[in-house]
């Protein structure tokens, strides 16, 4: 582990979820975690970025260096917890991602919580995949929400046959919005950043009455045959997650 990262976990744990444990209003919460984000998370040097729209949502798209606007696009969704997190918090990771690939990255600002309840998210989602699929190949992905949001379209496009996407990988995906594995406890302490406490008030803030085991929200409980293969990267070691970090190669690579 870097050092970075180690000082990075120690913040987290000894600032940040016991911020988050105390914390009430979604505007402060999304305000000082985009402060954080500008801090803490630098995007690779010469990478670039543009603001643009798809089907009516916002998206950033994100360019490491030397990364042309061709090729296969990767699709990334942002993670915290459908109600804070956006393109600016997460666009050095995309960037990051975006060189190693060769690829451009494309971050939609999907409709949060509590504002725009569930399936709001999905709808977005799901509205940049298909513009973006008419016209390129689309490797999707998403930390934490965003991968379980990720998870969630993938669900969506076999059961309405659309177009599969090239791949689909994970971080952390939360996938159970009913909170019931057994990782909820065994991990609350290692968690560095999410107090376990709260998770209710999340799932409530983005179901908003519809039922934590709709596959559209948990998609734990979704169907993916004829997805390809799905394995795990890595243990899942987060109080939220009920599946590892996963990755699915649904079609033929070009």
């Amino acid at each position: 582990m870097s050092l970075r990262r180690r000082l990075l976990n120690t913040f987290l744990r000894l600032f940040e979820k016991r911020y988050l444990a105390r914390a009430q209003e979604t505007t402060d919460l999304r305000r000082v975690f985009e402060r954080k984000a500008r801090f803490w998370f630098r995007p690779p040097k010469q990478s670039r970025f543009a603001s643009d729209q798809i089907d009516g949502v916002p998206v950033t798209w994100a360019f490491g260096a030397g990364v042309e606007d061709r090729g296969p696009v990767i699709l990334y969704l942002h993670g915290s917890g459908y109600v804070y997190g956006s393109s600016r918090t997460h666009r050095a990771m995309a960037a990051r991602l975006s060189g190693l690939a060769g690829l451009p990255a494309c971050l939609p600002d999907y409709r949060r919580a509590p504002e725009h309840p569930f399936p709001a998210a999905l709808e977005d989602a799901l509205a940049v995949y298909l513009d973006l699929s008419a016209q390129r190949p689309v490797i999707i992905g998403g930390d934490s929400a965003g991968g379980g949001l990720a998870l969630a379209l993938l669900a969506e496009i076999h059961k309405h046959r659309m177009p599969h996407p090239l791949g689909v990988f994970c971080f952390s995906p939360l996938t159970d919005m009913t909170f019931a594995g057994e990782s909820v406890v065994t991990n609350r302490e290692v968690e560095a950043m999410l107090p376990v406490a709260r998770a209710g008030e999340l799932a409530d803030m983005y179901l908003q009455g519809a039922s934590p085991r709709d596959p559209r929200a948990s998609p734990l409980f979704a169907r993916f045959e004829g997805s390809g293969p799905m394995g795990a990267l890595r243990r899942a070691s987060s109080s939220k997650i009920s599946l590892a970090s996963t990755v699915s190669h649904t079609g033929p690579l070009p």
